[in-house]
C-alpha cells in the first residue's frame, strides 16, 4: 500500500461531487490536500469542512481549461506547498445533448476542460515527479471512454481522449523506466448531480454508483498502485465486445439500455 501519511494531493474540480469526497478521504489519510475548483463558495465550504475536521484541505480557484491560469496557479501552489504527489485530474463537464442539437461553445469547453486540462496539469507538475523519479498521475475517465452513448458524443470523445492519454503517458514512463504511477478510472454513471436524469435498464448489472463508493474505489486504486480502475466489474464486458461485428455490438449496447440512458436526462441544475 502507498503511504501518502503528508503527501501533497492535488484534486481539481475537488469542491463538488466525487472530487469533494475524494479531498475528504485523501485528508482522512493524513494527506496534505489541494483542491482546485471554479466555484469560489463551494471551495471555501470544503475548506471550511476540512478545518472543523482537523484536516489539511486548502483550496485554490482555477479554471483547468485556461492553460495560463493553469500554469499560474501552479507555480503559486508549488511555491506555498511544495512538489505535488498525487495529481488526480477530476474535472469535467457534460452537455447532455444529441450532437446535432450541442452549440459550439459547448463542445468546446467540454474538450477544453475534459481534455484539454489533462495537458496542461500534467505540464505543470509531471516533470517535477519525473525528476524526482516519485509520484502518481489519476485521469478520471469514464465507461463512456470505453463505448459511445446517444446523447455525449462530446462527452464521450473527451473520455475516450482521456482514456487514451493515461495509456499513453503509461507507456511513457515505463519506457523511461520511471517509478511515477498512473491510474486511469472508468465508471458507470455517478449518483453525484452531473448526470441527474440518467437510468440504467438493468441496475444489477450496471447499476448507478454511489458517490461515496466511488470515491472510496478511486482512493483505495491509488493506494494500491492500481493501473486502472472500471466499475462495475460487468463494463469490463465492452473490451470483449469489441470482437463483434459493429451491428451486433449495436445491438448488445440497445439490449443493455446503454443507448437510451440520456433520454430523461436533465444534468446538475
Amino acid at each position: 500500500m502507498k503511504d501518502i501519511n503528508g503527501k501533497l494531493v492535488l484534486v481539481t474540480g475537488g469542491a463538488s461531487g466525487i472530487g469533494r469526497l475524494m479531498c475528504l478521504g485523501f485528508a482522512e489519510k493524513k494527506a496534505r490536500v489541494v483542491a482546485w475548483d471554479l466555484n469560489a463558495e463551494a471551495l471555501k465550504s470544503l475548506e471550511d469542512e476540512g478545518r472543523e475536521k482537523g484536516l489539511f484541505i486548502r483550496c485554490m480557484p482555477c479554471d483547468v481549461a485556461d492553460r495560463e491560469t493553469v500554469y499560474r496557479q501552479a507555480e503559486k501552489l508549488k511555491a506555498e506547498f511544495g512538489p505535488v504527489d498525487v495529481l488526480v485530474n477530476n474535472a469535467g463537464i457534460v452537455s447532455g445533448l444529441v450532437f446535432l442539437e450541442t452549440p459550439d461553445e459547448k463542445i468546446r469547453r467540454t474538450i477544453d476542460v475534459n481534455v484539454l486540462s489533462l495537458f496542461w496539469t500534467c505540464k505543470a507538475f509531471l516533470p517535477s515527479m519525473v525528476e524526482r523519479n516519485s509520484g502518481h498521475v489519476v485521469t478520471i475517465s469514464s465507461a463512456a471512454g470505453l463505448i459511445g452513448v446517444k446523447g455525449l458524443a462530446d462527452y464521450s470523445a473527451s473520455k475516450f481522449a482521456a482514456f487514451g492519454f493515461d495509456e499513453s503517458l503509461r507507456m511513457e514512463l515505463k519506457r523511461r523506466k520511471s517509478k511515477v504511477r498512473t491510474t486511469v478510472v472508468c465508471p458507470f454513471f455517478i449518483d453525484t448531480g452531473m448526470f441527474l436524469g440518467v437510468k440504467t435498464r438493468v441496475p444489477f448489472l450496471l447499476p448507478i454508483l454511489k458517490s461515496g463508493y466511488a470515491a472510496r474505489r478511486i482512493i483505495g486504486a491509488v493506494l494500491k498502485n492500481k493501473q486502472r480502475l472500471i466499475m462495475p466489474r460487468f463494463v469490463h464486458a465492452v473490451f470483449f465486445l469489441r470482437f463483434l461485428p459493429v451491428w451486433a455490438l449495436d445491438l448488445v449496447a440497445d439490449f443493455f439500455g446503454i443507448s437510451r440512458a440520456m433520454d430523461e436526462f436533465v444534468g446538475r441544475p
